[in-house]
């Protein structure tokens, strides 16, 4: 399959070179308005350099493209590349507004061309080890989840995201892929209540979500903060607990309950970090998807449901009530 790279950043410049490694791919352009940036890519992976995605489209033959840009142009360019009938991995979030989103999904539906979005915490080996426990019974009716993403601000290499109008802030950039996990985890959400401040270069927001089925998440995103990025996940049932934490090297264990025998040691399964990158991982799964036509671990739906989710918190911060997820049929 041939496949193009549109932004080359740093997560762009990912796709490039895990793209210009796998069997089977042929990596056949890499673009950005940053002529210094692009020509690096284009020497680390011996794929022609252009300066527009027109001139790119014209100039090099493709099936599908990693959309690698600032939030605010997420939309712009799928709809473009949609329209040239190219398949499209688009970064997360999917866009600033589910309107946005809808027009993309509808886009790319009357153009017949698939469209997937990275919410790669749904391939890091915690993550799906976390569901996995869950799905399998072992914490038996899962009732409460807490998760945290906290790191430095990445406005610091990249201004535009100090302006909520172009990144969407802390909730549709960072937390989103812990709103993303919990739905993917726990089911639909019925309502978001937040806690935010933002000031002095520090961003901070903290969600308490009720689901549809009765359980209850609190989400903590930090944007600022001057240790080392991490994460952590934590979600308890009616009889265990599985946590994940980033800062430890063997980062997962199941917690069971006693199953009542008097004095039985309480049991933790250490789980197996993976030595394969999740965003292999991740672009790996959706090109399959698009060979064979399989539905993908994370759908354009999956994110833009994360979308709603995260609309919803972000109103709530604004209105200091909670605010019920809209579930728009699309």
């Amino acid at each position: 399959m041939k496949v193009a790279v549109l932004g080359c950043g740093g997560l762009g410049s990912i796709h490039a070179n895990i793209y210009a490694k796998l069997d089977g791919v042929e990596l056949t352009g890499v673009c950005d308005i940053r002529p210094e940036v692009v020509q690096n890519i284009s020497n680390e992976t011996g794929a022609p350099a252009f300066a527009s995605f027109e001139e790119m489209l014209s100039g090099a033959e493709f099936d599908a493209i990693s959309i690698v840009l600032p939030t605010y142009l997420h939309k712009e360019y799928t709809v473009k590349a949609a329209k040239a009938r190219k398949h499209i991995i688009c970064e997360k979030p999917i866009a600033l507004t589910p309107e946005q989103a809808e027009e993309m999904i509808a886009t790319c539906r009357e153009n017949d061309v698939q469209l997937y979005i990275g919410h790669v915490v749904r391939f890091f080996p915690d993550y799906v080890n976390m569901k996995a426990a869950i799905d399998a019974g072992q914490l038996g009716n899962p009732g409460v989840a807490h998760a945290s993403r906290i790191g430095d601000h990445p406005g610091k290499a990249r201004q535009w995201y100090y302006d909520k109008e172009l990144s969407g802030g802390i909730i549709k950039d960072l937390m989103i892929h812990d709103l993303d996990f919990l739905r993917w985890t726990l089911g639909e959400v019925d309502t978001a209540y937040t806690q935010h401040t933002n000031r002095d270069g520090v961003e901070y927001a903290l969600v308490t979500l009720k689901f549809e089925n009765g359980a209850m998440a609190n989400v903590e995103a930090h944007w600022g903060y001057p240790g080392p990025f991490h994460t952590k996940a934590e979600i308890a049932g009616t009889a265990g607990i599985v946590r994940a934490n980033s800062l430890k090297s063997s980062s997962m264990n199941i917690v069971k309950q006693p199953s009542g025998e008097v004095g039985r040691a309480v049991v933790a399964v250490p789980g197996s970090p993976g030595f394969q990158s999740p965003f292999e991982l991740e672009l790996s799964h959706f090109l399959s998807c698009i060979e064979t036509g399989a539905e993908a671990r994370v759908t354009a739906i999956d994110a833009y449901r994360a979308l709603e989710i995260a609309e919803a918190a972000v109103r709530s911060a604004e209105t200091g009530k909670a605010v019920k997820v809209a579930r728009r049929n699309i």
